[in-house]
């Protein structure tokens, strides 16, 4: 295993923001305006661009910025077949988003149309790998930099919790235990072809985790009649599953949703969120039962609590602080991101903490952050930890 990649003092989720002529691109793209190879063309240009910008303010692992992606989760339902999608289904990257409206929370409707994953969708045969999109992103990724690349994937938690196993019984006669076992299936294939190309960090997306501290979220699930205590303790045990015997460096990301809007009086990025809770009531259970070796922790507002729940997490892991916000363009200043890293010593030690931004920048979507201002926090990442851990 890498140690340069396992002791990491600074990290990042995966997504960049693309620049606004990106996403009209990508908007004339889907409206038959932009045609396939010029398409394809604009994103190498995009993914090229956040590589050198990472290498020239220092980061020591580089991301694609998820450019290629419409939505985060397409890194798994995009590679497989199986799900029941209407035909020309899309993403509505506004839905749930309240226009204009700074720290609310944006639901979702979960049975709308749209694409597998985004929306609960059934199934309409078993889960098949039909391309591996993380690989893809990591081999164009890793040719065009000087750098290490960490790719993201999708964990099971999140895939289980978006799968309408009510209206599936006639493909998964067995339920959710059934389809749990195609994913881990499939997602360690996608691991072993990615280890084999030389991917050395692979960080698994698993925002979900915090629908089991928010109440909203488990009435849901008691609603269709699971146990959300027996759906957590499933899923870790299908985190673990996943990433079994593979000697590389694994990261998991948890996270309270990332939508955002612009204020309409000044332009700027305001945050919203999908949960609420603190991580007290499930992180011992969480942090003691993962093997990954870095836990990318959201933790930029008080939603997230204190950092007394650190103290679970053993010494041989290492829980990335995600303290510097993606949903306000303002850069925090070195003091207070020190401030709040002397305060995560106190519960965990120093040579075990990272710092990392909160989530992803947004990528392709209307309402992300200025290139600029993203450059700006990610370049002051590099600062603080180069003071901090010198």
């Amino acid at each position: 295993m890498d140690t340069n990649l396992l002791n990491l003092r600074v990290d990042q989720v995966g997504g960049l923001a693309a620049t606004r002529d990106d996403f009209n691109a990508y908007q004339a793209f889907i409206a038959g305006k932009l045609d396939a190879a010029a398409w394809r063309q604009r994103q190498d240009d995009m993914v090229r661009g956040v590589l050198r910008e990472q290498e020239r303010i220092g980061f020591p692992i580089l991301s694609d910025g998820e450019l290629r992606r419409t939505n985060f989760q397409d890194s798994f339902a995009g590679a497989v077949s199986g799900f029941d999608v209407p035909e020309g289904s899309q993403y509505d990257l506004q839905r749930g988003v309240h226009a204009g409206q700074a720290n609310v929370r944006a639901e979702q409707d979960f049975a709308g149309p749209g694409p597998a994953i985004f929306t609960r969708r059934p199934v309409k045969s078993r889960l098949n790998l039909v391309r591996n999109v993380p690989l893809e992103e990591y081999r164009f990724a890793a040719a065009n930099a000087k750098t290490p690349v960490k790719v993201t994937l999708l964990g099971p938690d999140r895939i289980v919790q978006r799968f309408d196993w009510e209206n599936s019984r006639r493909v998964y006669p067995g339920g959710m235990e059934e389809f749990l076992a195609d994913v881990v299936a499939i997602e360690r294939k996608m691991i072993e072809q990615l280890v084999a190309a030389g991917c050395r960090y692979i960080q698994i997306d698993a925002p979900g985790y915090t629908a089991y501290v928010d109440q909203i979220s488990r009435d849901r699930m008691t609603a269709r009649g699971e146990d959300p205590d027996a759906n957590l303790a499933r899923s870790i045990a299908a985190d673990n599953a996943v990433i079994a015997g593979f000697d590389v460096v694994f990261g998991l990301h948890v996270c309270r949703g990332n939508p955002r809007t612009r204020d309409p009086k000044t332009g700027k990025i305001v945050g919203q969120w999908h949960r609420e809770g603190k991580y007290d009531a499930i992180a011992e259970q969480l942090f003691t039962g993962l093997k990954h070796q870095r836990l990318l922790l959201e933790y930029d507002t008080e939603r997230a609590g204190d950092f007394t729940p650190l103290r679970f997490v053993p010494k041989d892991k290492t829980a990335v602080l995600g303290i510097v916000t993606t949903k306000d363009s303002d850069t925090e200043s070195k003091d207070a991101l020190k401030r709040r890293i002397d305060e995560a010593a106190r519960h965990l030690s120093l040579d075990q903490l990272a710092l990392s931004p909160q989530c992803g920048f947004g990528a392709l979507s209307p309402n992300v952050m200025d290139q600029a201002d993203q450059w700006r926090k990610l370049a002051r990442i590099v600062e603080t930890a180069a003071e901090v851990w010198h």
